[in-house]
């Protein structure tokens, strides 16, 4: 498990501004709204569901697993597009009520916490190219004003030093939400979904909030794929079991 969850590379993720408001203006925590010095509060944040032993290709939570390279059932009978998966949370409490708090109710002081959670999980991770972040289809943008996942990748790309590429994917066809769909459609939802641009590095990671049954990654990746990439990782601030 990462170090102490609110003091992890507050200065790498967070900019000047955000700094200077947390000096001016007390904190509370986002979950239950008891005073917070950076973050959560302590009871919020001893609660915080870290991913542990998990699937190395698709980071789905492995009991027992031995090891880094460890691989579930899954994905051995059949392997996903993508090379590795990191995770930095089970999805559960408390994470269920911050993640739909950035995703649907423009909390981006949210997702700066994410960011940072997801900063110390992928830290030792083979270093990508690039980090692409998932984008969303036009329409979907213009609804919600802001892409999730690029505010996820923006403070992930700066504290890890890494490049921030939004021009190698683009999201071609609107979809249906995936929640309200099982493994298999979900699978034909997205199909075609994405379009990736020539000039990807040889290693990207694509960047988003939530793995479910992976179906969207995987088109994405594939696409990448297709593009010229040859190798691409997955990293995601939850995964549901």
């Amino acid at each position: 498990m990462p170090g102490p969850v609110n003091q992890i590379a507050a200065l790498q993720v967070d900019g000047w501004a955000v700094r200077l408001a947390r000096r001016l203006w007390p904190a509370r925590c986002p979950v239950c709204r008891e005073p917070a010095e950076d973050g959560l509060c302590e009871p919020c944040a001893r609660a915080l569901p870290w991913l542990g032993p998990a699937c190395a290709r698709c980071a789905a939570p492995l009991a027992g697993a031995d090891g880094a390279d460890a691989t579930c059932g899954d994905c051995l009978r059949r392997p996903p597009p993508f090379e590795r998966a990191r995770a930095a949370f089970r999805y559960g409490f408390p994470l269920d009520r911050l993640l739909p708090r950035f995703k649907f109710h423009r909390d981006l002081a949210c997702g700066r916490l994410l960011a940072r959670w997801m900063l110390a999980a992928c830290a030792d991770a083979a270093r990508p190219g690039a980090l692409v972040p998932l984008p969303l289809h036009p329409a979907r943008l213009r609804e919600r004003g802001y892409d999730q996942a690029l505010e996820l990748a923006r403070p992930l790309a700066r504290g890890l030093g890494l490049p921030l590429r939004t021009d190698l994917l683009q999201r071609v066809r609107a979809t249906a939400p995936q929640s309200r769909l099982d493994a298999a459609a979900r699978r034909r939802n997205v199909r075609g979904a994405f379009r990736g641009a020539a000039g990807a590095p040889r290693h990207v990671a694509l960047v988003d909030d939530v793995m479910t049954t992976g179906a969207t990654l995987a088109e994405a990746a594939r696409a990448l794929k297709r593009a010229g990439a040859a190798r691409v990782d997955v990293w995601v601030c939850a995964r549901v079991p």
